[in-house]
C-alpha cells in the first residue's frame, strides 16, 4: 500500500489549508486513517484519525475545533481540512494507515497502531 498526502504549503496565520492523502490499494474502506504531525526538533505527536467507516473520529486537544478530519471511501481519500492555522501549527504533516482492519480505538490512537505512512508535507505558519 502506498500513501500520498499533499496540500501543504506557506500560509498566516489565521488561515487554512486543506491535506489529502491518498491510498493506492485496495480495502481503504476497512482501515481507519490518522494524521500525525512533526514539527522541527520535536517528535512525531497525533493530529486527528478516523474510523474506518467514518464512524468515530478523534482530535488532539491543541487542534479540536479548527480541524476536522474525513474520508471519502470512492475516492480512497483521507482529509485533514485545518482552520484558525496558529504558528505552532508548522510541521510536517503525515498520514498513515491503521495495521488493523475494523479497528475503533478506545483512546488516543498512537503511531505504533499505524503501519503505512506517506511520505509528509510540509505545512508552515507564519505570524
Amino acid at each position: 500500500v502506498q500513501l500520498q498526502a499533499s496540500g501543504g504549503g506557506l500560509v498566516q496565520a489565521g488561515g487554512s489549508l486543506r491535506l489529502s492523502c491518498v491510498v493506492s490499494g485496495r480495502s481503504f474502506s476497512n482501515y481507519g486513517m490518522g494524521w500525525f504531525r512533526q514539527a522541527p526538533g520535536k517528535e512525531r505527536e497525533f493530529v486527528g484519525a478516523i474510523t474506518w467507516n467514518g464512524g468515530r473520529v478523534y482530535y488532539d486537544d491543541s487542534v479540536k475545533g479548527r480541524f476536522t478530519i474525513s474520508r471519502d471511501n470512492a475516492k480512497n481519500t483521507v482529509y485533514l481540512q485545518m482552520n484558525s492555522l496558529k504558528p505552532e501549527d508548522t510541521a510536517v504533516y503525515y498520514c498513515a494507515r491503521d495495521q488493523n482492519a475494523f479497528r475503533v480505538q478506545n483512546g488516543t490512537p498512537r503511531p505504533d497502531e499505524y503501519g503505512s505512512w506517506g511520505q509528509g508535507t510540509l505545512v508552515t505558519v507564519s505570524s
